[in-house]
């Protein structure tokens, strides 16, 4: 994906669905984005989540990111379920 240095805070970069097909606790699944990235995540609507811009970019200083996104479950094997599963998405963007 590419995004304009000039884009403003909030400005949505992707759209991402999390479906995790396990009920109850096990299949509560929380999101979270790696390292310090000048972006966020935001719930979008049921199992959607965005991800948008926290402040405005500088091309200058980085020119590209690899954004990790990491989904884990609510899995627990001491409650009789099955065993917490995470996995993980890298977003590729470049500043223009």
């Amino acid at each position: 994906s590419e995004i304009s240095e000039d884009a403003p805070s909030g400005t949505v970069i992707a759209l991402l669905h999390i479906d995790d097909r396990d009920s109850g606790a096990n299949g509560e699944v929380r999101c979270s984005l790696d390292g310090a990235v000048p972006f966020r995540l935001e719930k979008s609507f049921q199992d959607y989540y965005r991800v948008v811009t926290a402040r405005e970019l500088d091309r200058e200083q980085v020119s590209e990111y690899n954004v990790t996104v990491r989904a884990a479950d609510g899995g627990s094997p001491s409650d009789g379920g099955s065993p917490a599963l995470q996995s993980s998405a890298v977003l590729a963007l470049r500043v223009l």
